[in-house]
């Protein structure tokens, strides 16, 4: 099973309407093992083995492990095969990505999950190319972000990465530009004529994106707005980055 495009999530509703979407390719279905028999579990047993789905049996301690969420996921987490993620190593080494009008977006410190699920949603929308999606400081990859993409997030482009900062120097050092949204930026979004592969950095609701990033990015670019409005709200902001940047 390869691990960079396997979602696992968890908790029993979650869990049966994945099962019941056959659009969607669970691998594998993790039960703890103090689940009582019958109900919504037993329901999520037999669908999981009409769909010849592997089912596992696991100590509640490790089933907790597995779903990374031992207060929710409700003894049962489900992995899905996703065959539009990625790891960051992955994606870097298949070196697809030279034109200048490959898109992709950079979340860095978006804590709202509804946020980023609208996010996802308007960049698979779009087309992007990309969504670097870092483990630290972003929302889980789980049942909210899930909700708030309305079901797209599991053929989303996904790269799952681990730090934004990290992640856009590496990305820079690979000939990608870094652009970032700043209020007070000379260029607007709607001006820019990239050069290369650009990647659009999407700061967090409350900090915005990290002054290093900011620092070291290749170009500034702000959304022309007026009524003194100053910002706007992340995922609206992500929409605009997808559907009318070059």
């Amino acid at each position: 099973m390869d691990l960079s495009k396997t979602l696992t999530i968890y908790g029993r509703k979650p869990v049966l309407e994945a099962l019941q979407d056959n659009r969607l390719s669970p691998s594998r279905l993790h039960l703890a093992d103090s689940n009582k028999p019958g109900g919504i579990v037993g329901q999520i047993e037999e669908l999981a083995k009409t769909r010849a789905v592997d089912i596992q049996v696991h100590a509640r301690q490790a089933l907790s492990r597995i779903s990374k969420n031992g207060k929710q996921d409700q003894g049962v987490a489900l992995d899905l095969f996703c065959p539009e993620f990625d790891s960051l190593d992955n994606f870097i080494d298949a070196e697809v990505h030279s034109s200048n009008e490959f898109k992709a977006v950079l979340l860095d410190g978006i804590t709202n999950p509804q946020n980023v699920g609208m996010i996802i949603r308007s960049c698979c929308a779009a087309g992007i190319n990309a969504i670097f999606y870092p483990k630290r400081s972003v929302a889980a990859l789980g049942p909210l972000v899930i909700k708030g993409s309305a079901g797209t997030l599991f053929n989303a482009p996904i790269i799952q990465c681990e730090d934004a900062r990290l992640t856009a120097q590496s990305l820079q050092a690979c000939g990608f530009d870094i652009a970032v949204l700043d209020s007070h930026a000379e260029t607007s979004l709607f001006d820019f004529k990239p050069a290369k592969p650009t990647v659009y950095v999407l700061g967090g609701e409350t900090d915005g994106v990290d002054n290093a990033i900011k620092n070291a990015a290749s170009v500034s670019l702000r959304i022309p707005m007026t009524n003194n409005v100053e910002s706007l709200n992340v995922a609206v902001t992500a929409a605009l980055v997808a559907f009318y940047a070059h």
